[in-house]
């Protein structure tokens, strides 16, 4: 694996229903992303990765699959899939498909068929388990979006077990004949040409056979989601799920050169096994450090260098900065600094993922109540937990909807959809647009960025300082944190060449000895 091509990818996620509209219903497809492929091609991207495109009755807004080997009529039809696939790769872009392993809706015919009766053939497709002695659920587990992690079916006087919302129950992976079914649609996908797959909900695909209850979890408070009140050391991360993920690794290195992604909200020390023993599980165990690290030079650094001393040998890295789940970069840590993060993103060691939108510095929207989509922000109302806010449709100029949609969009534009567009940023000069851009370039034009060794540098204050090193070329990576002027020492000879800043111009500036940084500033030096 020494010179796969998703060690120097930049791997770009596209949340289908929020890109491009179409059909002019209000919701992203397929046919629009194919329309909007220039974009990623000018943007410089080597791979898009899509969110669930599947049949589903969108319980969770695809989450929730009811066929896995079709495509849901919302987004369009298997030969708009295809032709979306063959531009990509016309392109010389991979396709990454999100795959959720861990449920499916309760609409799909495996789980119809498992709740017919309790003599069902697919009954132990799905966990099905008998009311506890005072008739209530079989454990204390909870739901990751809100309330109990089991309902009760008034026909076969059993309950199920579900670790989202009710409409997904969760797959049973001790059975063979599951695993074997879940298999075929990888095969399925990958002989269709598909370069990659990311796993959903990964470390929560199997669970303690003794169903033992959680125990509860004495730091949560009333502010925290409810489900943090337990801590989910029998209902997620066991140890057989390293077996599940070997059996899947197989099925895709049947074909060659593809990628397996693993969607694990861990702690580093804990996320490190999703690689495997001698690296047989997931290629990248997605790190989502990033979107929960305090924004401080020290704290970023001492994150960083734990997360390259915990890598297991010859493991490659990853850093992600945004998905669909999470606050947007921008709303998290300001406008000032997303300029600083995105240097950050595209220079660390490792793959970077790119969230759709992050790249114009899209905002976090705040959704009014009365248009809320989320399953999640509906079930547990006012902790701020909804999801819509960072999936708020991809702005591509000033025409009404931002050029999404002709029709009303499922969620609304940001109202500076005016001013904050591809197209205005793509003819500004000092826009995050083209600082992204240029970045993305820089690391196409020099392996050493991409692929290259980290070293960490010394630094003060605010500032974070590393190097980048390979095919005889070295690059210093200086960012300032703070709003303050700081400075860096520059290393060795302590000379160079300005490549690109985070504000203003400073291409092709010599400089030497310490390196002065503007406040929320940046500086890629290529060092002599």
């Amino acid at each position: 694996m020494t010179d796969v091509w998703w060690k120097s990818t930049v791997l770009y996620q596209i949340y289908p229903r929020s890109f491009q509209d179409s059909g002019e219903d209000g919701v992203g497809d397929l046919a629009g992303i194919r329309a909007r492929l220039d974009h990623l091609t000018e943007l410089g991207v080597d791979a898009l990765w899509l969110s669930p495109i599947f049949t589903s009755p969108m319980a969770d807004f695809g989450y929730d699959v009811s066929d896995y080997c079709g495509i849901d009529p919302l987004f369009g039809r298997m030969a708009d899939f295809d032709a979306l696939l063959n531009d990509a790769h016309a392109r010389g872009i991979k396709v990454v498909l999100d795959f959720v392993p861990n449920h499916s809706s309760d609409r799909h015919p495996w789980f119809i068929e498992s709740g017919s009766s309790r003599n069902n053939p697919k009954r132990d497709w799905y966990i099905w388990r008998d009311p506890a002695s005072d008739g209530g659920p079989p454990n204390n587990w909870l739901s990751e979006f809100g309330g109990r992690a089991w309902t009760f079916d008034e026909k076969t006087k059993q309950y199920y077990y579900h670790a989202f919302l009710k409409e997904q129950p969760d797959l049973n992976w001790r059975n063979p004949d599951v695993v074997a079914a879940m298999h075929d649609v990888l095969r399925f996908w990958m002989k269709r040409g598909v370069d990659g797959i990311r796993l959903d909900a990964v470390w929560f695909l199997i669970e303690d056979d003794r169903l033992r209850d959680n125990p509860e979890n004495p730091d949560w408070r009333p502010d925290d989601p409810p489900d943090r009140r337990l801590l989910p050391v029998y209902s997620g991360d066991r140890p057989e799920v390293h077996d599940a993920l070997r059996g899947m690794r197989k099925v895709i290195d049947e074909f060659p050169d593809r990628l397996l992604i693993g969607e694990i909200y861990l702690p580093i020390e804990r996320l490190m096994a999703y690689y495997g023993h001698d690296l047989s599980e997931t290629h990248l165990p997605f790190n989502f450090a990033l979107l929960k690290t305090a924004w401080h030079a020290r704290t970023v650094a001492a994150l960083i260098d734990e997360y390259e001393a915990a890598l297991p040998k010859d493991a490659w890295p990853n850093w992600v900065l945004g998905n669909h789940d999470r606050p947007r970069v921008a709303g998290r840590i300001g406008e000032a600094q997303a300029r600083v993060a995105a240097m950050l993103l595209l220079t660390l060691r490792g793959t970077p993922t790119l969230y759709y939108g992050d790249e114009i510095g899209l905002p976090q929207a705040t959704i009014p109540p009365e248009l809320v989509q989320d399953p999640f922000e509906k079930n547990v109302p006012g902790l701020g937990l909804g999801r819509d806010g960072c999936r708020t449709p991809m702005q591509w100029d000033a025409s009404p909807n931002a050029g999404f949609s002709r029709a009303t969009p499922w969620l609304p534009v940001s109202a500076d959809y005016a001013t904050r567009n591809v197209e205005v940023e793509r003819a500004d000069a000092a826009s995050l647009y083209t600082l992204y851009r240029r970045l993305i370039a820089l690391r196409r034009a020099h392996r050493a960025l991409a692929t290259g060794s980290y070293r960490s540098v010394s630094a003060e204050g605010d500032a974070l300082a590393y190097i980048r090193e390979g095919n005889g070329e070295r690059f210093l990576v200086a960012l300032n944190f703070g709003a303050q002027l700081a400075s860096v020492a520059l290393p060795g000879q302590g000379r160079g060449t300005v490549l690109l800043s985070v504000i203003g111009d400073r291409a092709g500036e010599k400089v030497a000895g310490r390196l002065s940084l503007a406040g929320n500033g940046g500086l890629l030096i290529k060092l002599d």
